[in-house]
C-alpha cells in the first residue's frame, strides 16, 4: 500500500498544460500525503487530456460508511437519542480510500470507464521499512523509483469529480474531485520491505496510452507488478510511517 510518493520533475507540465507557467506555481509539495490537492492527467469529453488537481481518497464503499454509522446510531440509542441512521450515514466522515487493490468489489466497477481513468505523475514512492526500525519505535522509508536521476512515471489511477462528502467533521459537505491508484502484487525489489502490495506503475507511453483509452479488459492487464529490473530503492530516509497533515491531523490512508 502506498500513502507517500514524490513528483520532484515539474517540466512534464509543459506537455500538458497549455499556462504550463501557471500551473507549475500552483504545484503543491513535493511531497505527497493523503487527503492533499495533486496534480493528475485526465480525459475530457471530447477526447483530449488534461491536467488538473484534485484530493488523494476516493469514495469509500457504502458498506464502509453505513458500518461507521451503525456505531455511532448505537451509541446514541443507548443514551437514549432519536437517531436518523440515514442522514448519519450521510454526514459521516469519509477520509478516502488512497489505493484500489480489489477490482472485482462492485463499488469500484462504475469509475473503470475511461471518462474516469487518469495518469498520476510520481518519480519515487515509499514503504515504511520495518527491518530497519530505530531505537524508540521510529519506522524509516524506503523510497523506490526507476533510477537513482528518478525519471518520470506515471502511477495507474481513477478519477471521481464532484462527489459530495463529509471530509473532516469541522468542514461539513463539500463537492470534491477525488482521485486514487491502482496497487498490485508487489515485485522481488518491494516485497522485502512491504510484502502485500506496490503501486501498479506505467512507465511507457504506450503503457499510458492503454490506460487512458482502452476498453476496460484491456486496460486491466497493466494492474501487475513492475518487471524486477524497472524500478530500485533510490534511497532510505528516516521519515515516520505517521502521516500527519499541515494542521497535525493524523491522516487515515487504505486500500480497497
Amino acid at each position: 500500500m502506498c500513502n507517500l510518493y514524490r513528483m520532484e520533475d515539474k517540466d512534464w507540465i509543459r506537455k500538458w498544460a497549455i499556462d504550463a507557467e501557471s500551473m507549475i506555481n500552483l504545484m503543491p509539495a513535493y511531497q505527497m500525503n493523503p487527503d492533499q490537492m495533486g496534480p493528475i492527467v485526465q480525459n475530457t469529453m471530447d477526447g483530449r487530456k488534461q491536467l488538473v488537481h484534485a484530493r488523494w481518497g476516493l469514495p469509500s464503499p457504502l458498506f464502509v460508511q453505513k458500518k461507521a454509522a451503525e456505531d455511532r446510531a448505537a451509541k446514541r440509542r443507548a443514551k437514549g437519542e432519536t437517531v436518523d441512521l440515514d442522514q448519519l450515514i450521510r454526514m459521516e466522515p469519509d477520509r478516502g480510500v488512497t489505493n484500489i487493490r480489489k477490482l472485482n468489489l462492485p463499488h469500484w466497477k462504475r469509475w473503470f470507464g475511461i471518462e474516469h481513468r487518469c495518469i498520476v505523475p510520481v518519480t519515487t514512492f515509499a514503504e515504511p521499512d520495518p527491518a530497519s526500525q530505530e531505537p524508540g519505535g521510529k519506522i524509516p522509508n524506503s523510497w523506490f523509483g526507476r533510477d537513482e536521476s528518478k525519471p518520470l512515471m506515471f502511477f495507474a489511477g481513477i478519477h471521481v469529480p464532484r462527489w459530495e462528502s463529509v471530509r473532516k467533521v469541522r468542514d461539513g459537505l463539500t463537492t470534491d474531485d477525488l482521485y486514487g491508484f491502482l496497487t498490485t502484487d508487489p515485485n522481488d525489489v518491494v516485497k522485502p520491505i512491504h510484502e502485500k502490495a506496490m503501486p501498479v506503475l506505467l512507465l511507457t507511453k504506450e503503457e499510458t496510452d492503454v490506460w487512458m483509452s482502452a476498453p476496460w479488459e484491456e486496460a486491466q492487464q497493466l494492474a501487475r507488478p513492475a518487471s524486477n529490473d524497472a524500478i530500485m530503492i533510490t534511497s532510505r530516509e528516516p521519515y515516520g510511517s505517521t502521516i500527519v497533515s499541515k494542521e497535525g491531523e493524523t491522516l487515515h490512508a487504505n486500500s480497497l
